[in-house]
């Protein structure tokens, strides 16, 4: 015989290929041998169409039971010259979450040192670009300060207010700022924030005392004070028993010009 197969197999002067062969720009010759068609010797080098246009499991063999779960674009992580190991992994055509696969067992896992969440990690992560994390915090678990330490992630300021609160106490996941304030975790005296500065101190009208706000004063209500600690007052009685302040000296008092403190003390007024 002269020529290719194909020159008499060609479905005219002899059987061509049936419209169930594989799809196949080879010529005949390149797989089958005359002494026997069967079994053949087979090139994928010159295969046109999708692999799983034949591995499909029926045609021939397809995906494992234990194989990931994915599209069936098999050429997109294998070569026909070595179809194992894979030549690389492309997440486009992973089907189910990450953790379906990066579950410690069939690829790496969260490692120790991960953030506590129940999250799945394409909550955060991409598959473009692992590291560049978009942070979801509702899906955290444990407290803020168990990533906010200044290690993990960003701890308090060193111009934070001195406070053993939680951070979740004041501040929301949702919205950091404005923070809704709670005295109860706070370590250090009121004047430490209200100072005028950091935030509102005393007002103009306020009578003139040190800066112990807690000895007058309560952070679950404010006003009215709960008493008037004399020791912090500074200047004369009289600055503040004046009769608008605070009361002054009644009309049955002795007649002197002298200030209240030269005959009276804070702790026993009577004597």
């Amino acid at each position: 015989m002269i020529g290719t197969c194909s020159s008499c197999h060609n479905g005219t002067s002899a059987s061509g290929k049936p419209a169930t062969h594989l799809q196949t720009t080879a010529d005949c010759g390149d797989c089958h041998r005359t002494s026997a068609w069967t079994p053949a010797n087979f090139s994928h080098s010159t295969i046109t169409g999708t692999c799983y246009s034949c591995h499909n499991g029926t045609t021939a063999t397809g995906k494992t039971a234990t194989h990931l779960a994915t599209t069936n674009t098999c050429e997109d992580c294998h070569s026909t010259a070595a179809w194992t190991p894979t030549r690389t992994f492309n997440h486009a055509d992973a089907i189910g979450t990450c953790a379906s696969c990066h579950n410690g067992t069939t690829a790496p896992g969260k490692p120790a040192t991960h953030i506590n969440t129940t999250s799945n990690c394409d909550f955060c992560h991409k598959t473009t670009s692992w590291t560049s994390v978009v942070m979801d915090h509702t899906q955290v678990i444990g407290t803020c300060a168990s990533c906010h330490n200044g290690a993990t992630a960003t701890g308090k300021p060193a111009t934070h207010i001195p406070t053993t609160a939680a951070c979740s106490d004041c501040h929301g996941t949702t919205a950091w700022l404005p923070a809704t304030f709670s005295h109860t975790g706070i370590s250090s005296g009121c004047y430490s924030c209200h100072n005028g500065t950091t935030v509102a101190g005393k007002n103009a009208t306020h009578m003139a005392t040190n800066n112990l706000c807690e000895d007058c004063h309560t952070v679950t209500a404010w006003s009215p004070y709960r008493r008037v600690n004399h020791n912090d007052v500074i200047g004369t009685c009289s600055s503040c028993h004046n009769g608008t302040i605070a009361q002054g000296k009644p009309r049955d008092h002795v007649s002197t010009s002298q200030d209240c403190g030269a005959c009276h003390r804070t702790t026993t007024w009577d004597r």
